[in-house]
């Protein structure tokens, strides 16, 4: 284990993020807020700390390993998370600290879910930070750093692979370094995108920009109590469409941009994940037509609840838990699925299901055909026994974080709707849930020890639960032999 170069890493991972915290700043002094101060001193304290870290941990050796990529993905998080939390508390605006911390993790996680009853008295300042920790958190902690700093070329790829959501990582050119900077010009470009439309429909300035912010992070952050309910219908239709684009693998827009379109049109994940958005709108939109009496809004209050919800964006413009089952069962279902690999959507990934349903088709034939040899393909290409080894194992520990996070959950005197929805919104990183934790709810009357469970369940979705197992396996970190 590369001990020294773990820390020398997060020592980056802290002066990257008093680096960050200077937007706020801004905000502040444009808006004249006292909360600078709270920024200003994390910022600073963030700065000296990291420089130390580089100072003492300073090292010639670079080369890093998968494992020491998984540990430095699971730690930045973390410290991103534990840092991230200090201003809104020295603000006074989320006095407790674990209050604080889970709604950081919300943030960088993109999962959305806040624990805040009066979001609206919150300063400008400290609502930009929020939603910018959305927009940190979408493409990723690390990717950002990648972009940013001198990279190393000694398997860098790892920390990308580790950090990444989905089954299978490469690069789209061949340094790492350089294929985390195109991500990231995709993602400005997008998120710049959708804030000009939503300025041409009158939306302000501030508020186009923290909503872009939330979008493109598909994380959901509104800064309104009625989330996107107040805003016009033109706005609702822009959020919606952007959300379905950010679930999408930003694989796809690369193609676009180097003309490979028919390889783009092929793209089966791409094809898969359009034909789930569009019969769950109209699955929805015939079940509750009977609701708005409007076939236009019944279709649009149904395409941005299965947008935000596929996409795990999390904003909405309706009280679905008032919706009849049907509608609410598509939801909770789209809650597992979420959006394509190498997007900024949480989820199982619509490519992991795609691999997960194949796998299984394939195992009955195999019980009717016992010789039969019959490969699986993903994208046109034949998959390695190793990756779909990989799927079926991580859906199997998947499917078991789950029981232990909504058992522990059970502690609480919540009904089992609430207790489940809130396990799967936050472990698929969606926010809202149903009942207790739905779109008018929050998740303030949780106890601490819950908050705390619902922030690892959290990261360990977010993250994909191996970086996070590693990172806290006492065995990888002794000394390589």
């Amino acid at each position: 284990m590369n001990r020294k170069f773990i820390f020398y890493t997060l020592g980056q991972i802290f002066t990257a993020a008093a680096g960050m915290l200077i937007l706020p700043v801004v905000v502040a002094v444009i808006y004249r807020e006292s909360s600078i101060w709270a920024f200003i001193t994390v910022a600073g304290a963030s700065l000296i700390f990291g420089q130390l870290l580089k100072l003492v941990f300073k090292t010639h050796n670079k080369v890093i390993y998968a494992k020491e990529g998984f540990v430095i993905v699971a730690l930045a998080w973390l410290c991103m998370s534990l840092i991230g939390a200090v201003p809104f508390v020295l603000s006074g605006e989320i006095p407790s600290y674990f209050d604080a911390f889970f709604e950081t993790v919300s943030g960088f996680t993109t999962t959305g879910a806040s624990i805040l009853r009066n979001v609206e008295g919150l300063s400008r300042s400290v609502l930009f930070w929020r939603s910018f920790t959305h927009w940190i958190g979408g493409m990723g902690v690390l990717v950002f750093i990648m972009a940013l700093m001198s990279g190393n070329a000694d398997r860098s790829i790892h920390i990308l692979r580790a950090e990444m959501p989905g089954p299978v990582v490469g690069k789209l050119v061949p340094k790492a370094r350089d294929t985390a900077k195109i991500l990231y010009l995709i993602y400005i470009a997008m998120t710049g995108a959708e804030i000009i439309f939503l300025l041409l429909g009158g939306m302000p300035v501030f508020d186009s920009i923290v909503h872009s912010f939330a979008t493109a992070g598909t994380g959901g952050f509104g800064i309104k109590a009625d989330s996107i309910g107040g805003y016009s219908a033109y706005t609702q239709w822009v959020i919606a469409v952007f959300m379905i684009l950010f679930g999408v693998n930003f694989n796809v827009y690369y193609l676009m941009l180097v003309r490979k379109v028919n390889s783009m049109l092929k793209s089966t994940e791409l094809w898969c994940y359009l034909s789930i958005v569009v019969m769950s709108i109209g699955l929805v939109t015939m079940n509750v037509y009977s609701i708005y009496g409007s076939f236009s809004e019944s279709l649009r209050q149904s395409t941005f609840q299965v947008a935000s919800i596929i996409s795990t964006t999390g904003f909405a413009t309706a009280d679905f838990n008032a919706w009849p089952g049907l509608s609410k069962t598509i939801l909770l279902l789209l809650m597992f699925v979420g959006g394509c690999a190498g997007s900024t959507a949480g989820g199982l990934k619509v490519s992991r299901v795609m691999l997960l349903i194949k796998t299984i088709r394939r195992e009955i034939k195999k019980l009717i055909h016992p010789n039969i040899i019959k490969t699986v393909r993903l994208e046109y290409k034949p998959v390695e026994e190793s990756t779909l080894s990989g799927v079926t194992s991580y859906f199997a520990i998947y499917i078991l974080c789950i029981a232990i996070v909504f058992l522990i959950l059970s502690l609480e005197p919540f009904n089992m709707e609430t207790n489940f929805s809130a396990t799967i919104a936050c472990f698929n990183n969606v926010g809202p849930g149903l009942a207790g934790v739905g779109p008018t709810s929050n998740y303030a009357d949780y106890s601490n020890l819950s908050k705390v469970v619902l922030s690892l369940a959290m990261l360990l979705g977010r993250l994909e639960i191996f970086p996070i197992v590693i990172a806290l396996n006492p065995f990888i970190w002794k000394k390589r032999v």
